[in-house]
């Protein structure tokens, strides 16, 4: 109704329809700019249009803001201050407006190409698969269709990883369901999906629209303008009408009041004339009457001479009178003319305004406002079979050494804790592969999860290719760095540059060649003049200066480091500049840390000297880390319970000694210390650790003290 409002009162043109027989309106006199708020498309000779829909609020607070700016500051609004309004297209399907690149083409020349994307969601399902989920699809986009297309492409083989592709959409809203296989990519499949099928799509925008006849591309500013000029027209018109049916009635009014005070006389004319036609002469002639007064005081029914009639009469008359002031003011002030479109405007948007649908997200070729993520220390943890998650920093409290921690992450069967570390969300995370590649991302975009969560599954988030996983992780502040070191499993150093990492593909980048059986298990980012520290799982450790590595490209194997024993393999690598003890930390939650000066020198490709003594009791060095009295470390065993403590607890020993207990982790035999962190001490950890009940720290103590003499006393032996 609103497309036809005051249609009747002249307010746009007629022309006869195509036979005659009728007439039919030019343009409709529209309360809202129609074009823009419900699109259109159409095609002609020579020329075409293709206007995507728009939120009704957003489109009427822009036609106001150009009111606003006319009658308040005299000006002429700028056309970004209408995109700042406009966001872009919103689409009654929804979906997502991959970048504002199209929007900005299409807003300011008149046309542009928006990329429009499916709402989907990536699921994991009881038995370890995947699906995916699209709830949303792009506008116009026929899902009958889409799904028919994407069978095809899974019978063509064009597409490879599909198993099941069902339609469960209901009343509740759409869904559509795509299972795949335990052993695909879920983000590879989606990416095929976006690039094969109509998931994305592009909406060609051209604003082409008639002006006075005239067919115009037309930007987003013109657009507005121009609806604004024929809203001027139409309430003008419409104004002129509402002031003459307000006089004519006024006019009618004004003979029936003269009528009235003359009630007697009038009567008398009346009666006393032949017809109707004398009547009304007599009464023109008597009264100064006009012609259409004195047909409609003979046409007058007796009624009108009670009391209550006339003070209707006279009533109407004032609000007729005051109408048809407001009415010329409106015609003579186009500020006033302006005030009323904008009040109308304003109360199609409350009665039929809503929420944008479609969302606006950055794409690769924007620029991510990375400002508006919040730069805070968080804990990175990613497990054996590749679960990650993102965790505030003061999630885990200090607790005293032995003690037996909190529960820090749910895992499944046969999963354990395999890496965690504390970076910032802004920085770089490098995750080197198994297969040699490296991958990288911001810490912001790892999914928070709470802390006894699982996370989400690396390849939601990682390109990787069949049969890879994530080996080592590295994060990074930037590329100030001059090199990267690696370390492999069998004692394999790697020296690179750090620039040739700089730029990284979404689909990873070669890294390291490796041998045969051969992984990477940790890398560095180093000055070039640091020392190097290899420590084996049988207590060996070895260390020399990077110099000893000459610098190779990222494809290179590297040169040997160490030369392990049977059965021996490297399991940590450390700098000199990163503490000023290395901190060994074994399966059976034993420890110690020993002075750095205790460990000379050598050239690489030794054996290295003994830095632990091995026994049943402590098992294998699971980690070792270079440590300072202000670094806490975050031990985390394979069934996710996780102890924080500070370094400056645990006893400095020697380099062939057994350690003391760190965490008691029973006596079941199936538990065992998977992963340790080292984290940095701030003043909200050592408030926390003040805040503590002190009974409770004071039986830790007590226990830990039994435990470092029985470990001590087994400790002061060497070998």
């Amino acid at each position: 109704m609103e497309m036809m409002a005051d249609i009747n009162k002249d307010t746009v043109d007629f022309t006869p329809n195509f036979d005659g027989t009728e007439k039919e309106p030019v343009v409709l006199p529209s309360r809202y700019p129609n074009l823009l708020v419900n699109g259109t498309s159409g095609i002609a000779v020579g020329m075409a249009t293709n206007i995507p829909p728009h939120n009704l609020k957003e489109t009427i607070d822009a036609a106001i803001k150009i009111i606003d700016n006319r009658v308040e500051e005299g000006r002429e609004t700028e056309i970004d201050e209408i995109m700042d309004i406009v966001k872009g297209p919103d689409f009654p399907t929804g979906a997502q407006i991959l970048g504002r690149q199209g929007i900005n083409d299409a807003y300011r020349t008149g046309r542009g190409k928006i990329k429009v994307r499916a709402i989907t969601e990536i699921e994991t399902m009881t038995n370890g698969k995947h699906r995916i989920v699209v709830t949303e699809l792009p506008y116009m986009v026929n899902k009958s269709l889409l799904i028919k297309n994407m069978v095809d492409l899974v019978k063509n083989k064009r597409i490879d990883g599909i198993t099941d592709i069902r339609d469960e959409s209901s009343r509740e809203g759409m869904r559509v369901v795509i299972e795949l296989r335990k052993d695909v990519n879920a983000n590879v499949i989606l990416n095929q999906l976006f690039k094969h099928t109509q998931l994305q799509d592009t909406f060609g925008c051209i604003m082409l629209a008639l002006v006075d006849g005239v067919p115009k591309i037309l930007n987003i500013k013109d657009m507005l303008t121009y609806y604004l000029k024929h809203q001027e027209d139409v309430v003008t018109r419409r104004t002129k009408y509402d002031l003459n049916k307000a006089e004519e009635r006024a006019h009618i009014l004004q003979g029936y009041l003269i009528a009235l005070d003359n009630i007697d006389e009038v009567i008398t004319i009346i009666r006393n004339s032949k017809n109707v036609g004398e009547a009304k002469a007599k009464l023109i002639e008597r009264f100064g009457l006009s012609e259409a007064q004195a047909g409609a005081i003979v046409d007058m029914r007796l009624r009108a001479l009670t009391g209550l009639e006339r003070e209707k009469i006279e009533n109407e008359y004032n609000e007729l009178i005051a109408k048809i002031a407001e009415y010329k003011e409106i015609l003579a002030d186009e500020n006033k003319l302006l005030g009323v479109i904008k009040t109308e405007l304003a109360v199609i948007a409350d009665k039929y305004g809503d929420e944008r649908r479609t969302s606006i997200t950055a794409y690769s070729d924007d620029i991510t406002d990375e400002e508006l993520i919040k730069r805070e220390e968080i804990v990175i943890s990613m497990t054996k079979l590749g679960y990650i998650k993102r965790m505030p920093k003061d999630t885990f409290k200090v607790q005293n050494r032995g003690g037996k921690g909190i529960k820090g992450m749910n895992t499944i069967d046969n999963d354990i804790i395999d890496e965690i570390f504390l970076t910032n969300t802004h920085n770089f995370i490098m995750f080197f592969t198994n297969m040699g590649r490296v991958y990288r991302m911001k810490g912001y975009e790892i999914p928070e999860s709470g802390r006894n969560a699982r996370g989400v599954a690396i390849v939601n988030l990682l390109q990787l290719l069949p049969g890879e996983k994530v080996t080592a992780i590295i994060p990074i502040a930037g590329f100030d760095k001059k090199y990267l070191m690696m370390a492999t499993k069998n004692g394999i150093v790697k020296k690179t540059k750090i620039e040739a990492f700089e730029n990284i593909r979404k689909t990873g980048l070669a890294a390291i060649t490796l041998n045969e059986g051969d992984e990477l298990i940790e890398v560095k980012a180093t000055s070039g003049e640091n020392d190097v520290f290899l420590v084996t799982a049988k207590g060996m450790c070895i260390r020399f200066n990077e110099e000893c590595v000459r610098d190779t490209g990222r494809t290179s194997m590297g040169v040997r480091g160490i030369r392990c024993d049977k059965g021996d393999e490297v399991i940590a690598m450390q700098l000199d500049v990163q503490g000023d003890e290395m901190l060994f930390v074994t399966t059976k939650g034993m420890g110690k840390r020993t002075e750095l000066s205790e460990f000379a020198p050598q050239m690489r490709g030794g054996k290295g000297v003994k830095c632990y003594r091995i026994t049943d009791k402590t098992g294998d060095i699971v980690s070792a880390k270079a440590v300072t009295n202000d670094h806490d470390i975050m031990m985390m065993t394979n069934e996710g319970i996780m102890i924080r403590m500070h370094c400056s607890d645990i006893t400095v020993i020697g380099r062939i000694t057994s350690g003391v207990k760190l965490m008691n982790i029973g006596k079941d035999g199936n538990t065992f210390v998977a992963s340790v962190a080292k984290l940095a001490r701030s003043d909200e950890d050592e408030e926390a650790e003040d805040s503590e009940n002190p009974e409770s720290a004071e039986n830790e103590v007590s226990e830990n003290v039994e435990n470092d003499t029985e470990n001590d006393a087994e400790s002061n032996s060497e070998e």
